[in-house]
């Protein structure tokens, strides 16, 4: 058992006034199996009220507007989580695909958690998975096959990817982050059958020194009928333990997106985000990052320089 505070920050900050800021937030830590959420705290600039519900897998999403011009918004996000993790390996389970089907004609969240993404080459996915002979073994062996696969055959490379970054592109460069590593393995589970969902949270620093500790990470949950819903994380090639905090699940990234909106004006958006995680023995970990946001349209970019070049004439004029 261990007990984490984290401080998850998120820094939006813009070179031209804008308004009507319209969020959606899910930087909730759940109540999940093995997971107790024993202090919470959002702060947001300007304060605007946040109206909460839940989505369809279960997830506690935040709605709020900023209707007033600013230039900067900043979202915090304060919390004090308990993991017990008392299963660190699951146990030997000759569960296979073909014991599934009653599961998911029972279930339609795992139905659609079943299906794969459309890509154009899924051939090649069908083709690992055929190496593997991964028919008629037991869910959690191609669950760990699959896992390896992608450890061992994509270079962890911040940088390179975004999150429009398609699956077809993954499947070709053989890199990314955590988010990346993610998806292809849910195209490889679902592909063999195995109904899988997308984790969003945290990776608390310890001694091993994982990747992708510190910052937002995303790893994979598939469901088995005896176990329930067991983690693995490409990106380290382990299952999940008690340094492990979940946000929210999914199908993919967009159903776990921890901040998206919009807003009304034209101006360049720069993003950086501050994750700290404190220990109960006194011990601080923070990392920041910028992150790289998705590349604007030809014309968005000449209104932009167009307005910095307005901007710039009325400073020299003053």
């Amino acid at each position: 058992m261990a007990v984490f505070k984290i401080v998850h920050i998120t820094k939006y900050q813009y070179n031209w006034p804008i308004k009507e800021s319209i969020n959606e937030v899910r930087i909730f830590p759940h109540n999940f199996d093995n997971q107790d959420v024993l202090q919470y705290q959002l702060l947001i600039t300007n304060n605007p009220v946040v109206e909460i519900s839940k989505d369809y897998y279960g997830n506690r999403v935040g709605y709020f507007n900023t209707l007033k011009t600013h230039e900067e918004m900043t979202i915090e996000s304060r919390m004090l989580v308990r993991v017990n993790h008392s299963l660190k390996i699951p146990e030997i389970d000759s569960t296979t695909v073909k014991d599934l089907e009653n599961e998911k004609e029972k279930s339609i969240t795992l139905l659609r958690l079943s299906y794969p993404e459309t890509i154009e080459k899924q051939k090649k996915i069908i083709s690992i998975l055929k190496r593997m002979n991964s028919v008629d073994k037991p869910i959690i062996e191609i669950a760990k096959q699959c896992n390896e696969y992608v450890f061992k055959n994509y270079t962890y490379t911040k940088g390179i990817t975004n999150i429009e970054t398609t699956v077809d592109e993954l499947l070709e460069i053989k890199k990314g982050v955590c988010q990346d590593f993610a998806r292809v393995l849910l195209q490889l589970l679902r592909t063999a059958g195995i109904p899988s969902r997308y984790v969003s949270g945290y990776i608390c620093p310890n001694e091993s020194g994982l990747r992708g500790e510190g910052a937002t990470h995303a790893w994979v949950e598939f469901y088995t009928p005896t176990q329930g819903w067991l983690g693995l994380d490409p990106t380290n090639n382990i299952w999940t333990m008690d340094n492990y905090v979940k946000l929210s699940v999914g199908r993919n990234f967009c159903d776990c997106t921890p901040i998206k909106g919009t807003f009304k004006g034209f101006a360049k958006q720069t993003l950086s985000v501050s994750v700290s995680i404190g220990y109960e023995d006194g011990r601080q970990f923070e990392e920041i990052n910028n992150v790289q946001l998705q590349e604007v349209t030809p014309e968005q970019q000449a209104q932009l320089d167009y307005i910095e070049q307005l901007q710039y004439q009325q400073q020299q004029q003053q």
